[in-house]
This record gives C-alpha cells, structure tokens and sequence, in this order.
C-alpha cells in the first residue's frame, strides 16, 4: 500500500473520530453555552467555532506524522491516528478548560447572566 493511501486513509479515520466526538458534544455543548452567552445566536457561534476547533486540530496534528509505508498500513495508520487522538484530546481539554473558567456555582441554573 502506498504512503498516500495510507495517509488519505489516516485523514478519513481522523474525520470520522472527529465528528464522532463533535456528534457527541454538540447538544450539551450548545445548552451550556445558551446559560453562559444569553442568547441563542451568541451560543450558535460559539458552537461552530468550538466544532471547527474540534475538527481541524486532529486534522492538523495528523498532518504533521508522515506515514511509514515499511512499518506496515496497520502501525503507519495507527501512527498517523496517534496525533490525531493527541490533537483531538487537546482541543477537548482546551474547550472544557475555557467553558469551565465560565462556569461558577454561585449562577442560578438557567439564568444566562452571571452573578452580581
């Protein structure tokens, strides 16, 4: 199998594994950005962007590994899937990292504006 197989193949399994992650967090995501933004439309952007965020960062890392035909397609696929997870990881830990500097325990559940 050639390395652009095996690359081209590697990018399509990071897609899915991407938009697998995204398919999972994007209801809960939107609800908690409705409470922390206030209204829907500031919440509709900030889910895109974190949805971009969450598909081009493991897009980018995987770029990054040049599969190694010698080693076989299984460990030259799992290489190249390696960054990607690493990419992928990070953006959801970066996501939760800044939504949970906005979430405090003093908000009313529901009240989209911060305490005073």
């Amino acid at each position: 199998m050639s390395e652009v197989t095996l690359f081209v193949i590697a990018i399509a399994a990071t897609l899915l594994s991407s938009l697998a992650v995204v398919l999972f967090l994007r209801t809960s995501l939107r609800r908690i950005l409705v409470d922390l933004c206030g209204t829907a439309e500031r919440a509709d952007f900030w889910t895109a962007f974190s949805v971009i965020a969450l598909v081009l960062v493991p897009l980018i890392a995987a770029m990054f590994a040049k599969p190694d035909a010698s080693r076989g397609p299984v460990l030259a696929i799992a290489a190249q899937l390696r960054w990607a997870l690493i990419g992928l990881v990070g953006a959801v830990s970066l996501l939760g990292a800044v939504i949970s500097q906005f979430i405090t325990e003093e908000r009313a559940p529901g009240s989209g504006a911060p305490p005073r």
